[in-house]
């Protein structure tokens, strides 16, 4: 059966060998001064063959991190780690871009020097948080941001992405998903604000659309991508009204029209319910740029699931997570019809080589 997933296309100001991306995953192999090592530059060169490398979401403050074992990009030690893993995926032809994340209230307080996570407004997530050493907290109620700071966190976005354009990565993936800070000020249930950041959907959208458009000012929005799952409700964000959803998110495409970024990837999209159709066109059609799609968690996303989302359902490329993690060569094998190499769980967050760099690759004739 014919496919395009293995076709080449234009991305930004890259060309793509291949429409599979790597999602970012948690993978928590940094350790307490957040570096990348020598161990991340492997890992992720062994994955260049993805037409697209998307690192794990990469805490751009260490006032804003959202998990133990997360790197950052936050200093200039961080970013000559970051330099050494650009230098390795591009050694192999890859093209990676960095996940930058702003962990809001989804943070234990141990792993933020002593501050309490921030977010816009003081409501708790009503999940557990993941602490250093294996500790588990209740989330615990957050401060709300004043208005004054946002041009703060706006800053730290946009210093971030300078870093990591610096350091070689070929571009930036803005987290606005998955319940952290920018998607807690999309949803109406985690925003309770009553400035011009909060109320209506336009105002809701408001911070991420400033974060959107400094950082394409400061690297170029071909640089610029951004990552969002409307609906998804994670880790306490909820955001329950089709017609809000719409309203809000259109808000989000009108606000960067006229900066045509490199991409923009959506956890989920049912293009058989209103807000998937309203997605699918207003970013492809309206805004006039790649959509990348996956199928949500577990991102397990099989060929023939990914066959269907660039084939059927017209997705320019596809997200794959978990099967990267245990099939460095997946593109290859998925084009050879080659066995695949099933994910073990138990080492996605445990550290050190064993289940990060070690699965195997197939075998070549090195002669």
């Amino acid at each position: 059966m014919s496919t395009r997933i293995f076709d080449t296309f234009i991305l930004g100001n890259r060309q793509l060998g291949n429409r599979i991306t790597m999602a970012a995953l948690t993978r928590q192999r940094a350790g307490e001064d957040g570096v990348p090592t020598e161990l991340h530059a492997e890992y992720y060169s062994q994955r260049a063959g993805a037409g697209l490398i998307v690192t794990e979401g990469t805490f751009p403050a260490f006032g804003n991190r959202a998990f133990p074992g997360q790197a950052g990009i936050a200093n200039e030690e961080q970013q000559r780690g970051w330099s050494g893993v650009a230098e390795a995926v591009h050694r192999r032809g890859g093209v990676v871009f960095m996940q930058i994340m702003h962990g809001g209230r989804v943070s234990a307080p141990d792993l933020l020097r002593g501050g309490i996570p921030e977010a816009p407004s003081a409501i708790a997530a009503g999940i557990e948080v993941h602490g250093w050493e294996g500790k588990k907290f209740q989330a615990p109620v957050p401060r709300a941001l004043d208005t004054a700071e946002l041009p703060r966190i706006v800053d730290e976005f946009v210093a971030a992405a300078r870093r990591a354009v610096d350091a070689g990565l070929d571009g930036v993936e803005i987290h606005g998903a998955n319940g952290y800070l920018l998607h807690e000020f999309l949803a109406p249930t985690s925003n309770h604000r009553d400035d011009a950041y909060g109320g209506s959907p336009e105002n809701r959208a408001r911070l991420l659309i400033e974060v959107i458009r400094a950082v394409a000012g400061e690297i170029g929005a071909q640089r610029t991508a951004v990552r969002i799952s409307p609906q998804h409700n994670v880790q306490g964000t909820v955001e329950p009204d089709e017609q809000d959803v719409i309203a809000t998110y259109g808000a989000l495409f009108s606000g960067i029209r006229d900066l045509t970024p490199a991409y923009i990837s959506v956890l989920k999209l049912d293009p058989a319910d209103r807000v998937g159709r309203f997605l699918r066109d207003g970013i492809q059609r309206e805004l006039g740029i790649p959509l990348i799609l996956n199928t949500g968690f577990p991102t397990v996303t099989g060929y023939d699931d990914a066959r269907h989302l660039v084939d059927d359902l017209g997705a320019d490329a596809v997200a794959v997570g978990r099967l990267f993690i245990s099939n460095p060569d997946l593109v290859e094998r998925w084009a050879t019809g080659a066995e695949l190499n099933p994910p073990d769980a138990s080492t996605f967050y445990s550290g050190g080589a064993h289940g990060y760099t070690d699965y195997p690759e197939l075998a070549r004739d090195r002669s």
